[in-house]
């Protein structure tokens, strides 16, 4: 079987050196401590280290689909709660300029 382009991806990211098995861990706070740990430490990534971090864990979620299990995806979904209380964002600011509506330009 040939390799998967995001397996690459993960890899070889230019925005992280990854800890080995770091969404295998088994809590979402370790894997957000790790992904921080990494996201700090690299100084190939592009953003900052949050967004970077997020990034990451947030493409290994989309790219798992529907072959993750609840369990796993809860888990997941928890170490980005934990990611952003480790950063000191505010997760319902985030949610909040998500779901505004978008002002129309014509006018």
């Amino acid at each position: 079987m040939t390799e998967r382009w995001s397996s690459r991806v993960t890899r070889e990211s230019n925005a992280l050196d990854l800890e080995n098995k770091v969404f295998k861990k088994k809590d979402a706070r370790s894997i957000a401590r790790s992904l921080k740990r990494s996201a700090e430490r690299s100084r190939r990534r592009k953003s900052s280290p949050y967004r970077s971090a997020m990034s990451m864990l947030t493409f290994y979620i989309n790219r798992a689909g529907k072959s993750l299990s609840k369990r796993d995806r809860a888990r997941l979904e928890a170490a980005k709660k934990e990611l952003r209380r480790l950063y000191g964002k505010d997760a319902k600011a985030a949610t909040r300029s998500r779901s505004s509506p978008r002002r129309s330009r014509a006018g």
